[in-house]
């Protein structure tokens, strides 16, 4: 089996590469970091540069296959050194995507692809259920004939600023079987009812997420998305869509802690001798690249295994979440080892790598959860 790139997939990663290292400089990471966010002229030259790029249609509502979006994703994260919004602005896609009826979704998709800037932030996520989302307790419920929200959300990216929150939400009203009633809801964060905390993060900078709480918000009916009644089921599947992109991060930002490193034991002198040829020093750079192999096979294996639905996908991807952002981490823990003082400073983006690679570790699912899922899929695979 060859996950190698085809000619193709490598002129994609050129031309993102070509942008990325164009735009994601150094100093300019820095200050959009300090900023929380990417200015208006980048992402549109991102939207531009994603839809010009001509891949398998993955879908009827959304372009590119999941491996051109993760080869994308990879490629920026080692351009920027840095968690980057494009990671959850395709997920975000797929879910409207997966849960919305085609007009709402293609207009949607639409201001994206005009501006750049997704007019809606994902409300999933509860404080008291994180990972065990089927926990949730945010819901609706008919009174007095108005539709009622209630609830909390947190980590909700970009709640305090896009004008709309697409809100997952429990219906109170109708029939539970084997799984709670999910529904989600489009709803324009300006309604009475609704407010928001920021959360000061200690990495992914340039991703604002704030907490959310709704205390009895009107809904109109048509705020509800109907294009698909799948529920959890649904969320479920498209989740795997999201724990991709997440290690396709943490794989290119892992890259890109590992060429920072070589450089610096290339170049670093200590008693008289570069010290790449001091052996502990060549025994980390090989552990190194041995995860960094590792973790591609495994992602690109996992979309692999979307791509062609093979049965094992469930169990491929959760794999990969399992051992990717952990050998990330380590990875980007490692460069700062061999950089020494310097690594570990705010102005060396191996330390700013490390933090971010470590956030992904729990986001789209913790490494403890992904214990959880793993385990009674290897049971059935060894039945």
């Amino acid at each position: 089996m060859n996950f190698g790139l085809s000619d193709e997939q490598r002129e994609l990663v050129s031309k993102v590469r070509e942008f990325g290292e164009r735009t994601f400089t150094q100093d300019r990471v820095a200050q959009w970091c300090r900023d929380g966010g990417l200015p208006d002229a980048v992402v549109r030259e991102f939207a531009e540069l994603y839809f010009s790029i001509e891949g398998p249609v993955e879908s009827e509502h959304f372009t590119n296959s999941i491996m051109t979006q993760a080869l994308v994703l990879e490629e920026l994260s080692r351009c920027a050194g840095a968690t980057l919004p494009f990671q959850n602005e395709l997920f975000n896609l797929q879910i409207m995507g997966g849960f919305a009826e085609r007009e709402t979704f293609l207009r949607i998709l639409g201001e994206y692809r005009a501006t750049g800037r997704l007019m809606f932030s994902m409300a999933v996520s509860e404080p008291h259920a994180g990972s065990d989302t089927m926990s949730m307790k945010t819901n609706t419920r008919m009174v007095d004939g108005k539709i009622l929200l209630n609830g909390q959300k947190t980590y909700v990216n970009n709640g305090e600023f896009a004008p709309n929150t697409l809100v997952a939400a429990i219906d109170l009203d109708a029939e539970q079987d084997k799984y709670p009633p999910l529904t989600f809801w489009l709803v324009p964060s300006n309604l009475p009812g609704i407010s928001k905390v920021p959360i000061d993060k200690m990495g992914q900078k340039m991703l604002p997420f704030a907490s959310m709480s709704f205390e009895d918000v009107e809904l109109k009916p048509e705020y509800r998305l109907t294009g698909n009644d799948g529920g959890f089921r649904q969320l479920f599947h498209l989740l795997e869509f999201g724990r991709v992109f997440t290690c396709a991060s943490s794989l290119g930002m892992a890259q890109a802690a590992m060429e920072d490193a070589v450089e610096f034991a290339r170049t670093r002198k200590a008693f008289g001798t570069p010290i790449v040829e001091f052996q502990q020093i060549g025994q980390l750079i090989t552990d190194m690249e041995v995860s960094l192999t590792n973790m591609r096979t495994m992602l690109y294996r996992a979309v692999w295994a979307i791509e062609t639905e093979q049965e094992d996908k469930r169990l491929a991807v959760g794999m990969c979440k399992r051992y990717i952002p952990q050998a990330a981490t380590k990875v980007a823990s490692d460069a700062m080892q061999i950089m020494g003082g310097s690594g570990y400073t705010e102005s060396c983006r191996v330390s700013r790598i490390w933090e971010d690679c470590r956030g992904n570790q729990i986001a789209e699912g913790t490494d403890q959860i992904m214990v959880y899922i793993l385990a009674p899929l290897i049971m059935e695979k060894y039945a």
